[in-house]
């Protein structure tokens, strides 16, 4: 075999590997449903903290178990349980993003994006005049 025909099938390997993995890790946002009817298998949930249930979160009980509720896309509630120590000002946050699967009717999630309020939009101005860049 010629050195060519070597780096050639070499490119293609590594092309064919890199298509593969892009295509088996690549995943969408889902919801509760979709991952309920499809125990096991990893999805990403983004959804909004319900403040009227309890954050269940005792270091000195167990440091690596944390539960609260989340309300996806659809407004379908469901328990979500971490197994890590409870993200730092996880009650302020908007939008959670969790990715895990369902067991039974819980969902396991092994990591966690919090999106936090922006403290830019606190004082924004009604209307902006461009001409002098002064709040009207």
């Amino acid at each position: 075999m010629k050195t060519i025909h070597i780096v050639i099938l070499l490119v293609l390997v590594i092309a064919v590997a890199v298509v593969v993995t892009t295509l088996t890790d690549s995943s969408t946002y889902s919801n509760f449903s979709e991952a309920a009817a499809k125990p096991g298998k990893e999805f990403h949930i983004i959804g909004s903290l319900d403040r009227s249930k309890p954050i269940d979160y005792d270091a000195t009980k167990n440091v690596n178990r944390f539960t609260f509720f989340l309300i996806d896309d659809k407004g379908l509630e469901k328990k979500v349980v971490y197994n890590n120590p409870k993200p730092q000002d996880f009650e302020k946050s908007e939008k959670v993003v969790i990715v895990g699967s369902m067991k039974n009717d819980e969902f396991l999630a092994k990591s966690l994006l919090l999106k936090c309020p922006s403290k830019y939009n606190a004082n924004k101005p009604e209307k902006f005049d461009t001409k002098t860049y002064k709040a009207k």
